[in-house]
């Protein structure tokens, strides 16, 4: 039982620190595309932008991913099996890019267009999802 724990607590992290790697490029992407309209802001200016601006809204899906993962991992409770593969699915659903679909899914496309690291990181993202 507690090596399935264990196991369980490292496929969590492992896709936590590939969707904050992913997060941080898309981020950043976004950043560039901003700036190149706006011009440059602050790092500061940055995170006001991805709290409040409807441009970057649509990064808070993954965001939330992240947090519901943060709560798996910190919790004493043990997470059923369930949990983690509804986790994994909604995570797999979610970066399903789609020129044509909702809103994440058409941005999240056009950045996987835009920016190699982002397809590399997906790709990576995509191992670690399979292995469960």
């Amino acid at each position: 039982m507690l090596k399935y724990r264990i196991t369980q607590h490292q496929l969590l992290t492992d896709i936590r620190i590939k969707l904050l790697h992913l997060h941080q490029l898309l981020l950043d992407t976004e950043r560039i595309h901003y700036e190149q309209i706006h011009g440059r802001v602050s790092n500061v200016e940055l995170l006001q932008l991805a709290i409040d601006s409807d441009r970057f809204a649509w990064l808070h899906r993954l965001s939330e991913s992240i947090v519901q993962i943060d709560e798996l991992i910190s919790s004493d409770e043990a997470i059923a099996s369930e949990e983690i593969a509804t986790l994994i699915a909604d995570v797999r659903i979610l970066l399903t890019p789609d020129e044509a679909g909702n809103d994440f899914a058409m941005k999240y496309d056009a950045a996987l267009q835009r920016n190699p690291d982002v397809v590399l990181a997906h790709a990576d993202l995509n191992v670690v999802l399979a292995t469960k």
